[in-house]
Order: structure tokens, then sequence, then C-alpha cells
């Protein structure tokens, strides 16, 4: 097997450089788990690669959380997942990406690639309004959220959408709590609106459902526009990875290692309820 030279960083932060085999190893980090939408898209691009997940379940949602102590536990997670050695590491959370993203790059980069998670509403709004953004209570309303809109959304109608409980449900495979935030998401949601940002990453777990509430209330043509599938793939393009070839492809799958507060683990039984969840424990050598 041919060896790669990379640099990466203790945890203290000074780099020293490490030798790996030639298979890329990709860190997702979350609160919970919000990161099996982009760990999924991740592994249907390069089932070879390896994936550490993790998260931070003691201390989900991090949303209502102040800003300081998103930042202290937004570490921890990261610092547990590069203690594993991986070549990037995805920041697979909008609470994470507005408050620690740059402490995170501050204790991780240059020798660990840190990419941040940003709700898709530049390519969205490339479409036309009207447009919703359903967001965490938190997220709604931000000053991080209505930069956003004033960049990329200045020409469309946004309608900006708290979901109270609806990551909470999702983390717990909550099936009546997720009907009702949906429900109550959909009710708010004005029924010109043609096209909906999922601003949060657990809310991708429950997309479809999130499609069928809507069209219940006579919005039958709306598009969703998650974040995964774009973070996945920028993650590769930051490590000058592309996409599976025929070969790589039909190599054996890549390593999954699952990371709990820091304490390894299997995938929860909550994320087996998810095709994102089934994907990642049918493809993979889980380590």
């Amino acid at each position: 097997m041919a060896l790669i030279r990379r640099s990466l960083p203790h945890i203290g932060g000074t780099a020293r450089a490490v030798v790996y085999g030639d298979r890329v190893k990709i860190a997702l980090m979350d609160s919970g788990l919000g990161l099996l939408a982009a760990a999924a898209a991740l592994r249907r691009l390069r089932p070879d690669a390896g994936l550490v997940l993790s998260s931070d379940p003691a201390g989900m949602p991090w949303g209502p959380r102040t800003p300081e102590d998103v930042v202290g536990r937004a570490l921890a997670v990261a610092r547990a997942a590069a203690a594993h050695r991986p070549d990037a590491l995805i920041v697979a959370c909008n609470t994470a990406s507005v408050h620690a993203l740059p402490a995170l790059r501050a204790a991780l980069e240059p020798g660990l690639p840190v990419i941040g998670t940003v709700p898709a509403i530049k390519p969205a709004a490339a479409g036309g309004g009207p447009v919703a953004i359903w967001a965490t209570p938190a997220t709604t309303g931000s000053p991080y959220q209505r930069d956003l809109i004033r960049t990329f959304a200045a020409s469309v109608d946004v309608t900006e959408v708290p979901c109270p409980g609806l990551a909470d449900a999702v983390e717990h495979a909550d099936e009546a709590g997720i009907e009702r935030a949906v429900g109550a998401a959909s009710d708010r949601t004005p029924r010109e609106v043609r096209t909906v940002v999922l601003g949060c990453t657990h809310y991708e777990l429950v997309g479809e459902r999130i499609r069928a509430a809507l069209l219940r209330r006579g919005l039958p043509e709306v598009r969703l526009y998650g974040s995964a599938d774009a973070v996945a793939a920028q993650a590769l393009r930051r490590l000058g990875e592309t996409a599976a070839s025929s070969a790589t492809a039909a190599a054996e799958p890549g390593e999954l290692t699952v990371l709990l507060s820091g304490r390894r683990a299997s995938l929860p039984d909550p994320a087996l309820t998810y095709a994102e969840g089934r994907l990642l424990a049918a493809v993979t050598r889980v380590h």
C-alpha cells in the first residue's frame, strides 16, 4: 500500500508529521445526529473513505446554549475527533459553524482543514422566490442568518420559520414529536413558497416528511435545499480528492469510528431509524 505523509496538529495545536495509508479519512462533528446527512453523502461519494463521527449527546442541543458554551463543547468534540488523525474535519452543525468556527480553525488549522456548514440560502435564492428558511429558534432571526439573507437573497421574498422542538425530536427519533414540529412549521410556511432551506443539519434526516407535510398544506412543488452534499464535496476538494472512481468504489469500505462525548461507541439506535444511518451501518467497516 502506498504511504503518504500529512502534517496534523497535536491536541495542543503544534503540528507534527504522521504517516498514513492511502485512504482518505474525514471526521465530522455535531451536537448529535445531524452529522449523519453529510456522513452519508461522503459515504456515497467515497465508499472507501474512513469516517470519524464525533458528537456530544450529553450536551445536545447546542442551540439554546451561550456562544461561549458552544465554543467550549465544540472544541472538546473536535479534539476528540482530531485524536483519530483525520485528514479534514467537517463542522456538520449550523450552530457550531456560527459560534465556534473561528476558534476551531485557530486550534486545528493549518494542519487539519476545518470545513463549516452554511445554510444553502445562496443556491435556493438563485432559483427565485419566495423562499422559506426552516431553522432552530436560536438561529431564526439571528444576525448571522439575517446577514446571509441580505448577502444572498436580497432580491427574493424570504420567510424565516422557527422550528421549536424539531431537532430534539429528530435526535431521539421521536416520531410523534417530529410530526408535531414539522406540522407546526409547515403551518407557518406561506402557501406561495416553492423553496425551503433546511437551516439545521438534523432537518435533512426528515426531508421527505417535511415535503409530505408541505404537500398536505397545498405546496406541491416545493424544493428542499440542504447542505450535506455541498459540504461533503467541499471537504474532498479541500483535500484534492474526487468522487469515487470505479476502482475506489469497488474497494473495501472505509472504517467508521463513532465517538459519543469523546468515548468510542456504536451508532446509537435512533441513528438506525434514518436512511442515512442505515447506509453508514451497511457500507462500512466498524472500527
